[in-house]
């Protein structure tokens, strides 16, 4: 009877021992990662033509390895991993979408630009898709740097015939000194705004070529 009765006392005190383990647990995974940004580029080529255009920026296309606020690493060519105690400020095709909307504005050569979500309309349309965009590491790497990778697909669409006019991939690697998050995103920073800028410069040319004929 002794032994009946004691059940209860010690399942409660097992049930409150589960209830702490699963406390620490959810104490652990809710640890802040250091979250990084980035920047858009805002030196251009001074000689750039000035449009009379509207532009907008449609949201980015990305693989489900790339779709996510996570900092991609492929350690082989076959696998990707994610940077830990990490993370971008949003999802990256939502990054490189708002950078690339404040860079086409600050060459100053653009009247307006922005996304679809606010109901612009567009003359001309900016298709992107990120190829690339993932820190690796290098083949035969000592240390522990890392190379990034960034690559994106412009293309430009006139909204008003809906073709495409030009097509052209940007593609910038820059070294990261270390794996240390702050060097990764520093490197991410710079092949970002490298790609970013010559793939505005390209567009405005593009679009300033193409626009008397229309």
């Amino acid at each position: 009877m002794k032994t009946t009765r004691r059940l209860p006392a010690l399942l409660a005190a097992m049930i409150l021992l589960g209830g702490c383990a699963g406390l620490a647990s959810l104490n652990q995974a809710t640890i802040p990662s250091e979250v990084f940004v980035l920047t858009p580029k805002s030196t251009f080529d001074p000689g750039l033509p000035n449009l009379k255009y509207q532009i907008v920026v449609d949201t980015p296309t990305a693989t489900a390895a790339v779709n996510t606020d996570q900092i991609a690493v492929q350690p082989t060519p076959l696998q990707v991993q994610y940077l830990p105690g990490a993370r971008w400020v949003d999802r990256a095709p939502l990054i490189v979408q708002a950078l690339l909307i404040e860079s086409f504005e600050n060459t100053g050569k653009v009247p307006a630009v922005g996304s679809s979500t606010i109901g612009l309309r567009a003359d001309y349309l900016i298709v992107t898709d990120i190829r690339e965009f993932q820190a690796t590491v290098p083949t035969g790497a000592l240390s522990e740097a890392l190379q990034i990778d960034v690559r994106l697909n412009i293309k430009i669409i006139d909204a008003f015939t809906d073709r495409i006019i030009a097509s052209r991939s940007f593609e910038e690697f820059v070294a990261s000194p270390t794996d240390a998050a702050p060097d990764v995103a520093g490197a991410f920073d710079e092949a970002l705004g490298d790609t970013m800028r010559d793939a505005v410069e390209w567009s405005i040319r593009k679009i300033a070529g193409h626009a008397p004929g229309r």
